[in-house]
């Protein structure tokens, strides 16, 4: 009885000790997919950006629905970063929780952007994310960012 009481206990051990590896590795992914798009708008290029998505994505900036993350790119970012000479985040902070195949996130962070003409312009943004696990590959499928100016 005490071998079957032991073996128990070993495969239990095992058996948490492999979901929290898995749920870190899973949590540690997220991240690198919302660092992935932040580091894409820090280099003011979308090559790439619609893949870190669902196809029927959904992007809200400024309590304002942007559309699919295509439709955003081709019609707001793109031309957007096309007037920008530097786009910089500071002060990033991640919180990621996990749900099964789904992934809450929270982020907060200062950008700075410099124009092309030299203006500045320094703001605090937070963005709340949902993204799904499809086929072994976190994408993000809806994105709600907002922003004042930095104190």
């Amino acid at each position: 009885m005490k071998n079957v009481k032991w073996t128990f206990l070993f495969f239990l051990t095992t058996f948490i000790s492999l979901g929290a590896t898995a749920q870190k590795s899973d949590i540690e992914a997220v991240k690198q997919t919302l660092d992935s798009y932040k580091q894409k708008i820090e280099s003011l290029d979308t090559s790439g950006v619609a893949q870190l998505f669902v196809a029927d994505s959904k992007v809200i900036e400024q309590a304002k629905d942007e559309g699919t993350i295509s439709h955003y790119l081709e019609h707001h970012l793109g031309p957007e970063l096309k007037d920008f000479k530097s786009f910089k985040f500071s002060n990033y902070k991640v919180d990621v929780q996990l749900n099964g195949a789904y992934a809450y996130s929270t982020e907060s962070y200062i950008y700075t952007i410099i124009l092309k003409d030299g203006k500045e312009i320094r703001s605090q943004g937070f963005a709340t994310s949902l993204l799904q696990k499809i086929k072994g590959q976190w994408k993000i499928v809806q994105t709600h960012s907002s922003f004042r100016k930095a104190r």
